[in-house]
Protein backbone atom coordinates (compact mmCIF):
# COMPACT_ATOMS: atom_id res chain seq x y z
CA UNK A 1 0.00 0.00 0.00
CA UNK A 2 1.23 3.65 -0.67
CA UNK A 3 1.81 5.51 2.09
CA UNK A 4 2.77 8.86 2.71
CA UNK A 5 4.50 10.73 5.55
CA UNK A 6 3.27 14.52 5.70
CA UNK A 7 3.77 17.37 7.99
CA UNK A 8 0.99 17.68 10.66
CA UNK A 9 -1.75 20.68 9.81
CA UNK A 10 -4.34 21.82 12.83
CA UNK A 11 -6.57 20.38 10.32
CA UNK A 12 -5.94 17.09 11.34
CA UNK A 13 -7.17 16.89 14.92
CA UNK A 14 -10.33 15.21 15.12
CA UNK A 15 -8.95 12.11 13.02
CA UNK A 16 -5.77 12.08 15.36
CA UNK A 17 -8.04 11.90 18.08
CA UNK A 18 -10.07 9.26 16.84
CA UNK A 19 -6.90 7.18 16.19
CA UNK A 20 -5.69 7.75 19.64
CA UNK A 21 -9.13 7.53 21.53
CA UNK A 22 -8.30 3.76 21.48
CA UNK A 23 -7.56 1.79 24.86
CA UNK A 24 -4.98 -0.93 22.46
CA UNK A 25 -3.34 1.37 20.78
CA UNK A 26 -3.02 3.34 23.81
CA UNK A 27 -1.40 0.18 25.80
CA UNK A 28 1.37 0.22 23.82
CA UNK A 29 2.14 3.86 24.02
CA UNK A 30 4.32 6.05 26.36
CA UNK A 31 2.38 7.56 29.82
CA UNK A 32 1.00 10.85 29.63
CA UNK A 33 -1.99 10.19 26.90
CA UNK A 34 -5.62 11.16 28.31
CA UNK A 35 -7.90 8.89 28.13
CA UNK A 36 -10.91 9.47 26.68
CA UNK A 37 -8.51 11.32 23.80
CA UNK A 38 -10.34 14.61 22.68
CA UNK A 39 -9.57 17.06 19.35
CA UNK A 40 -8.98 19.70 22.47
CA UNK A 41 -6.29 17.38 23.26
CA UNK A 42 -4.53 16.56 19.59
CA UNK A 43 -5.15 20.06 18.65
CA UNK A 44 -2.53 20.66 21.80
CA UNK A 45 -0.61 17.79 20.35
CA UNK A 46 -0.46 19.27 17.32
CA UNK A 47 0.52 22.81 18.49
CA UNK A 48 3.43 21.31 19.96
CA UNK A 49 4.81 19.61 16.76
CA UNK A 50 3.79 22.66 14.50
CA UNK A 51 6.10 24.81 17.26
CA UNK A 52 9.11 22.23 17.17
CA UNK A 53 12.52 22.88 16.26
CA UNK A 54 12.41 20.76 13.30
CA UNK A 55 16.50 20.17 13.31
CA UNK A 56 15.42 18.52 16.83
CA UNK A 57 11.84 16.69 16.12
CA UNK A 58 10.68 14.94 12.96
CA UNK A 59 6.81 14.56 13.56
CA UNK A 60 4.69 13.57 10.67
CA UNK A 61 1.05 12.15 10.39
CA UNK A 62 0.77 8.67 8.02
CA UNK A 63 -1.31 9.12 5.42
CA UNK A 64 -3.10 6.12 3.42
CA UNK A 65 -5.51 6.15 0.80
CA UNK A 66 -6.11 9.80 1.25
CA UNK A 67 -6.67 9.40 5.53
CA UNK A 68 -4.76 10.36 8.15
CA UNK A 69 -3.80 6.47 9.53
CA UNK A 70 -0.86 7.33 12.07
CA UNK A 71 1.97 9.35 13.48
CA UNK A 72 5.44 9.10 13.71
CA UNK A 73 8.07 10.82 15.39
CA UNK A 74 11.74 11.08 15.47
CA UNK A 75 13.36 12.92 18.37
CA UNK A 76 17.17 14.06 18.22
CA UNK A 77 18.36 13.18 21.74
CA UNK A 78 20.82 15.62 23.53
CA UNK A 79 24.26 16.29 24.25
CA UNK A 80 26.87 12.80 23.56
CA UNK A 81 23.70 11.32 21.86
CA UNK A 82 23.07 14.63 19.46
CA UNK A 83 23.37 12.23 16.33
CA UNK A 84 21.02 9.99 17.65
CA UNK A 85 17.09 10.04 17.40
CA UNK A 86 14.46 8.37 19.02
CA UNK A 87 11.73 6.63 16.90
CA UNK A 88 8.11 6.36 17.74
CA UNK A 89 4.91 5.73 15.95
CA UNK A 90 1.53 4.21 16.11
CA UNK A 91 -1.15 3.34 13.97
CA UNK A 92 -5.31 3.21 14.77
CA UNK A 93 -6.35 -0.42 14.65
CA UNK A 94 -8.39 -0.28 12.14
CA UNK A 95 -5.25 -0.26 9.59
CA UNK A 96 -2.96 -2.70 11.85
CA UNK A 97 -1.25 -5.57 9.83
CA UNK A 98 -1.38 -4.10 6.13
CA UNK A 99 2.09 -3.16 6.19
CA UNK A 100 1.51 0.82 6.10
CA UNK A 101 3.67 1.15 9.65
CA UNK A 102 6.48 -0.77 7.92
CA UNK A 103 6.19 1.56 4.80
CA UNK A 104 6.10 4.52 7.01
CA UNK A 105 9.27 3.71 8.67
CA UNK A 106 11.41 2.89 6.47
CA UNK A 107 9.99 6.02 4.63
CA UNK A 108 11.16 7.74 7.60
CA UNK A 109 14.35 6.03 7.89
CA UNK A 110 15.18 7.16 4.27
CA UNK A 111 14.15 10.66 4.57
CA UNK A 112 16.38 11.09 7.77
CA UNK A 113 19.37 9.90 6.27
CA UNK A 114 18.85 11.93 3.44
CA UNK A 115 18.30 15.20 5.22
CA UNK A 116 19.84 15.14 8.35
CA UNK A 117 23.23 14.86 10.09
CA UNK A 118 21.62 11.58 12.31
CA UNK A 119 23.90 8.47 12.36
CA UNK A 120 21.63 6.64 14.35
CA UNK A 121 18.05 5.83 14.93
CA UNK A 122 16.45 3.58 17.46
CA UNK A 123 13.19 2.48 19.18
CA UNK A 124 12.25 0.91 21.89
CA UNK A 125 9.17 -1.69 21.51
CA UNK A 126 7.09 -3.25 24.40
CA UNK A 127 8.43 -6.83 24.39
CA UNK A 128 4.87 -7.96 24.22
CA UNK A 129 4.09 -5.91 21.38
CA UNK A 130 5.55 -8.57 19.22
CA UNK A 131 4.06 -6.43 15.93
CA UNK A 132 6.01 -3.48 16.64
CA UNK A 133 8.96 -5.59 16.94
CA UNK A 134 8.54 -6.97 13.48
CA UNK A 135 7.98 -3.61 11.85
CA UNK A 136 11.48 -2.84 12.90
CA UNK A 137 13.17 -6.16 11.77
CA UNK A 138 11.48 -5.49 8.12
CA UNK A 139 12.53 -2.14 7.83
CA UNK A 140 16.02 -3.14 8.76
CA UNK A 141 16.67 -2.10 12.38
CA UNK A 142 18.93 -4.68 14.12
CA UNK A 143 17.53 -5.98 17.64
CA UNK A 144 20.05 -4.59 20.36
CA UNK A 145 18.71 -6.30 23.65
CA UNK A 146 16.08 -6.49 25.85
CA UNK A 147 15.49 -4.41 28.79
CA UNK A 148 14.26 -6.19 31.11
CA UNK A 149 11.63 -4.46 33.85
CA UNK A 150 12.15 -0.81 32.08
CA UNK A 151 9.01 0.34 32.19
CA UNK A 152 5.42 0.38 34.18
CA UNK A 153 2.57 0.14 32.15
CA UNK A 154 -0.91 0.11 33.36
CA UNK A 155 0.34 -0.71 36.79
CA UNK A 156 2.79 -3.59 35.43
CA UNK A 157 6.00 -4.12 34.98
CA UNK A 158 7.25 -4.40 31.18
CA UNK A 159 10.37 -5.27 29.44
CA UNK A 160 11.33 -3.31 26.35
CA UNK A 161 13.30 -4.20 23.58
CA UNK A 162 16.08 -2.19 21.78
CA UNK A 163 16.32 -1.49 18.31
CA UNK A 164 18.68 0.06 16.21
CA UNK A 165 18.82 1.20 12.63
CA UNK A 166 23.01 3.40 11.50
CA UNK A 167 23.12 5.30 8.76
CA UNK A 168 25.62 3.26 7.02
CA UNK A 169 23.37 -0.02 7.24
CA UNK A 170 20.28 2.21 6.11
CA UNK A 171 22.69 2.77 3.09
CA UNK A 172 23.75 -1.09 2.28
CA UNK A 173 19.74 -1.85 1.68
CA UNK A 174 18.01 1.08 0.43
Amino acid sequence: MKIELRPWRLADAPALAGLINNKKVQDNLRDGLPFPYTTAHAEQFLAQMLNACPNDVFARAIVAEGAVVGSLTAERQKNIHRYTAELGYYIGEPYWGRGITTAAVRAACAWLFANTDLVRLYAEPFARNRASCRVLEKAGFTLEGRLRQNAVKNGKREDMMLYSLLREEWGRQA
